[in-house]
């Protein structure tokens, strides 16, 4: 038997439908990321990210296919996740103290208490002020402390620092970091911010049109293309494996994933960065998608579950 090393957050053949005419959120989506990764989830709206999300943290089930979160069911790995959604729902007349008091008292024995107040005290945030009469990003701030207070192995965020300013997201996004690197935490964050996420960000989930484009490290998806600049009508790209080209005048500029053949030495090719990458997948949706931590097959990670269940 084949042995499956356990996941974060594995996708086989994942699909989601609202309604029986409603369209498909995702379809046929696979994918599977490592433990200890900090994965940005990128697409335009509409292309399926917070229904991802809400997969993974077990509030939506799927239409077709399967979802497993640190190699269980997502029902069943509930208390190992934080999820922050995007409205960020918190009980309005709770004070600010009340609200992580609150997570403190559901989280038994696992409660950061000293990481929970951090995230708000950082803020200004008045201990004693209720949670209806906050600002958005002030209410983001006591949303992600209690995400973080509860000390899990995975943290789904769905755009976290939408309604903050620079300095406040680049103070929480340390505190993320910092969070992975000390306590193995894996953390998947939807946002439009592509710069932002190239700083913190090693793993990528593209998604267009509630399909993967792109998923795995980010440096390997890079390394996996290349930029290039010829004269017009001198290249022959038939073997290699085109995301997208453009003619401006009597110049020739494609991204491409080269085949096996080198390229010829007279072409002038440079390596893309990572706005350049998800922008030609996201404006050329017919380009073939690139997976490069596939996922593993349905009956080895049922057979693995039936082993784990033997044991236990």
């Amino acid at each position: 038997m084949t042995t499956h090393t356990r996941a974060a957050l594995e996708a086989v053949a994942l699909g989601k439908r609202f309604g029986r005419r409603g369209g498909w959120a995702l379809r046929d989506c696979a994918f599977r990321l490592p433990a200890g990764r900090i994965c940005a989830v990128v697409g335009p709206n509409g292309a399926g990210k917070s229904t991802l999300l809400a997969l993974a943290a077990g509030l939506l089930g799927p239409t077709e296919g399967s979802v497993s979160v640190l190699g269980a069911d997502p029902a069943r790995a509930r208390a190992r996740v934080g999820f922050v959604a995007q409205g960020k729902p918190l009980h309005p007349q709770l004070t600010v103290a009340e609200t992580l008091r609150m997570g403190a008292d559901l989280n038994p024995g696992r409660w950061d208490r000293a990481t929970a107040e951090r995230v708000v005290t950082a803020g200004g945030l008045d201990p004693d002020a209720r949670i209806r009469s906050l600002s958005g990003g002030q209410h983001t701030r006591v949303a992600l402390a209690l995400a973080l207070g509860k000390r899990t192995e995975l943290l789904l965020l769905d755009e976290p620092m939408a309604d903050l300013d620079p300095l406040a997201r680049h103070d929480l996004m340390g505190l993320l970091m910092g969070q992975s690197a000390q306590h193995g935490t894996t953390i998947v964050m939807s946002s439009h911010v592509v710069a932002e996420l190239e700083d913190s960000c090693d793993h990528l989930l593209l998604l267009g049109g509630g399909r993967i484009r792109l998923a795995g490290d980010i440096d390997e998806l890079l390394a996996a293309h290349t930029r290039l600049s010829v004269p017009a009508g001198s290249a022959d790209l038939s073997t290699h494996t085109v995301v997208e080209s453009r003619t401006t005048g009597r110049q020739l500029s494609a991204l491409i994933r080269p085949g096996a053949a080198p390229l010829p030495a007279d072409w002038r090719t440079g390596p893309p960065t990572l706005e350049d990458l998800i922008l030609a997948h996201l404006r050329n949706p017919g380009a073939t998608a690139l997976t490069t931590t596939a996922p593993a097959r349905t009956e080895e990670i049922r057979q693995t579950e039936q082993t784990e269940e033997t044991t236990a």
